[in-house]
């Protein structure tokens, strides 16, 4: 043994291997190289989220310890709770409806031929800021139709099938035979008698704001058997011109003026009033009063208040899909590339509607495109904060809050930087689920 160990020579002793990783990389130059990330994620990250926990058990001053108390005010606060209900609100429609109309809109572009430029059109929002949305939006919802695109159409829409009036704010002046009848109508004093002719003159409505139809009114003349009248807008320009309860030359007609003959609180009779004013009623009216319903007088339909306590919330999901659809139809779009063209032609030709595909084929192949992109936003819609705090106008700020605006407000206008942390952690505790499943299902998708 020992002469062949001699004769062999002695074996030298094997050199320490250098620990590598996965790649070939040496672990050590690996790590310098993470070191500049690690520094930044623990900086922008880690220390944060720390002194946030930290921070979300002391009082106001930051010297006295909380315990739970900010936790507490998480359910006890009314404002916390209105911005607890309205998160709920958008992580339940706002995923969902933008999710349902990027499928709709992916499925619907693979089978025209401007499908690419309607993806643009779609996509293009995701180009402008949260900022800029929020003001276009805080335009596009404003009151007034002459300036709100959303109201001049529902407004245009509304006054096609019901008709405005043109004298919301006619009256009867000083000395007028008529008198108020309630419920914004007009009635005259005294009963009217066949051959008896009638003025009904009422003020309140500016010239160069009549109906373009509108004529010079024409005094009433008596005829037998029936009664007339006249009701105009009893108002010539110039001071001290005109005759008080007298048609003047320059005093225009109420064209289109409905008048009612009332008896025994019956309607006995009606008319409309012509171009000129004028307007005649059966002998049936004898011994009625006539009336002027308050159709007549009734305001102008302006809309509906988008940014209302009851509508405000609605109206700001509105814009938040308006801007996000286009994202979740191009990520579908990407997935139903991806489907096998021969599953769905083989449920074609055995006999499968298109309705039937799209339920049964379509759908269920894209089902984890869809949950990656469902669960996307709602961990976008979690942290809302850009629209709500721009679209929505101080009167009905607190009925649109959500927690990340709370969170704003608690730790800079109200000066509790406690409860904003305790916000801040509460959260990052919402978030955290949706993560782990959004990263559980891609690491799925991954071993597939």
């Amino acid at each position: 043994m020992t002469s062949a160990t001699a004769a062999g020579g002695a074996k030298p002793p094997a050199a320490p291997k250098s620990r590598k990783s996965v790649t070939g990389t040496r672990r050590m130059v690996a790590a310098l190289f993470l070191l500049p990330a690690l520094v930044l994620l623990g900086a922008l990250v880690v220390y944060p989220i720390g002194y946030s926990v930290v921070r979300s058990f002391y009082d106001q001053s930051g010297d006295g310890f909380a315990g739970i108390d900010n936790y507490k005010a998480l359910f006890t606060d009314e404002g916390i709770r209105t911005a607890l209900k309205n998160n709920i609100i958008w992580v339940v429609f706002a995923p969902t409806i933008a999710t349902a109309l990027g499928l709709i809109f992916a499925v619907l572009t693979e089978r025209v031929r401007w499908g690419t430029a309607f993806k643009l059109v779609v996509f293009m929002p995701m180009a402008i800021s949260m900022l800029a949305a929020g003001i276009i939006f805080r335009l596009v919802y404003d009151q007034d139709p002459d300036k709100g695109v959303a109201n001049a159409v529902w407004v245009g829409v509304h006054d096609t099938f019901v008709q405005s009036s043109a004298f919301p704010k006619a009256h009867p002046g000083r000395q007028s035979p008529l008198e108020p009848a309630g419920g914004g109508a007009f009635i005259t004093k005294t009963p009217v008698s066949a051959g008896e002719a009638v003025s009904l003159p009422l003020v309140g409505v500016a010239p160069d704001q009549m109906p373009d139809d509108a004529k010079p009114a024409v005094a009433p003349k008596p005829e037998p058997d029936e009664i007339t009248g006249t009701t105009w807008q009893d108002f010539t320009r110039g001071q001290g011109v005109g005759k008080l309860n007298g048609v003047d030359p320059s005093e225009l007609g109420y064209a289109g003026m409905r008048i009612e003959a009332v008896k025994d609180g019956k309607v006995v009779a009606s008319t409309t009033a012509g171009d000129d004013g004028t307007f005649t009623l059966p002998a049936s009216a004898d011994g009625a009063q006539l009336r002027l319903p308050a159709s007549n007088f009734k305001e102008p339909y302006n809309g509906l208040d988008w940014l209302g306590p009851s509508l405000v919330t609605p109206s700001i999901i509105g814009s938040y899909i308006w801007m996000w659809a286009g994202f979740a139809m191009v990520l579908i779009a990407a997935g139903l590339a991806s489907v096998p063209r021969e599953l769905l032609e083989a449920a074609r030709v055995d006999g499968a509607s298109e309705w039937q595909v799209f339920r049964r084929v379509t759908v269920p192949l894209l089902a984890p495109v869809l949950a990656v992109v469902t669960v996307t936003l709602m961990i976008n819609v979690l942290k809302i904060f850009d629209l709500v705090f721009i679209i929505a106008p101080g009167s009905s700020q607190d009925d649109a809050n959500v927690l990340a605006l709370e969170l704003y407000r608690k730790g800079f206008s109200e000066d509790q930087p406690g409860i904003a942390s305790a916000i801040s952690v509460f959260l990052l505790l919402l978030v955290i689920p949706v993560m782990w499943f959004n990263v559980r299902r891609l690491r799925r998708e991954v071993r597939r």
